[in-house]
């Protein structure tokens, strides 16, 4: 379905996940190219959260859990015995529904990634800090007091603080998990023109209930419900031309 000339950053294969003996995730198939917007779409508890978190094996973190399947990464199987779990993670940056800057500074935000990863050099964070700010169009807005806390942001500016935050590690792919739900349009906005603009450096798959929004921003979109995938395909073609009824009930607000 990928054309000849988009590479396969991600490819998911047969994986199925059981919280316990409550199953979330069945046996979901599907390849995930690189820089180009993916959107996972679908009703609340359809599963496009708890996948998104596999790919960076953060479901680890919960008890119970059983998984099945695999997840390649970049021609490596992530699940495989013996991978390095926190390297995986630097690779792939991470952006919640809710904003959750660090009680520091705005420049302690985006500084705390390259210095747990041993960066020290001053003139070298100072440029991260700015590159990073600047990719996430926020430079401009906060330049002159870098030394406030990043509480005093807007929620909007937190959330992409947050992305800068994601992007001064230097990962290859960034997962976002409902960015924008709790912000206003016009915070929204900002957003989703940044996801547009990260794509020509980063391989992004957004979460989203917003399906004009994964029509907005998106190049391939996935339906999933009940933890099944139902169709994946070009955004277009999901929005217009939906190979499966179920999909297309879905998207004409039938149902979900």
């Amino acid at each position: 379905m990928l054309s000849e000339k988009e590479t396969v950053k991600i490819d998911i294969n047969n994986l199925s996940l059981f919280y316990g003996t409550k199953q979330a995730l069945n046996g979901i198939s599907m390849s995930i190219p690189e820089k180009r917007v993916t959107a996972f779409i679908g009703p609340s508890g359809c599963g496009k959260s708890t996948l998104l978190r596999s790919i960076n094996r953060m479901n680890d973190l919960i008890e119970g859990i059983t998984i099945t399947g695999a997840i390649t990464f970049d021609g490596t199987n992530i699940y495989q015995p013996g991978i390095n779990v926190v390297n995986l993670r630097k690779r792939m940056g991470m952006v919640f529904q809710k904003s959750n800057p660090f009680p520091k500074s705005i420049y302690g935000n985006i500084a705390y990634g390259p210095k747990i990863n041993g960066m020290s050099n001053k003139k070298k964070l100072d440029e991260i800090v700015e590159e990073s700010l600047r990719e996430a169009a926020l430079w401009d807005e906060v330049k002159d007091r870098l030394d406030a806390s990043a509480l005093s942001l807007s929620g909007g500016q937190q959330q992409r603080l947050c992305i800068a935050r994601a992007i001064a590690v230097n990962p290859e792919v960034l997962l976002m998990d409902e960015p924008c739900s709790a912000l206003d349009p016009i915070s929204t906005d900002k957003i989703e023109e940044l996801i547009l603009k990260l794509k020509e450096d980063y391989s992004v798959i957004i979460v989203t209930h917003n399906m004009q929004q994964a029509g907005r921003v998106s190049d391939y979109t996935a339906f999933f419900y009940l933890g099944k995938l139902i169709e994946y395909d070009r955004t277009r073609t999901i929005f217009t031309n939906p190979s499966l009824q179920q999909t297309e009930d879905y998207i004409t607000g039938r149902f979900g």
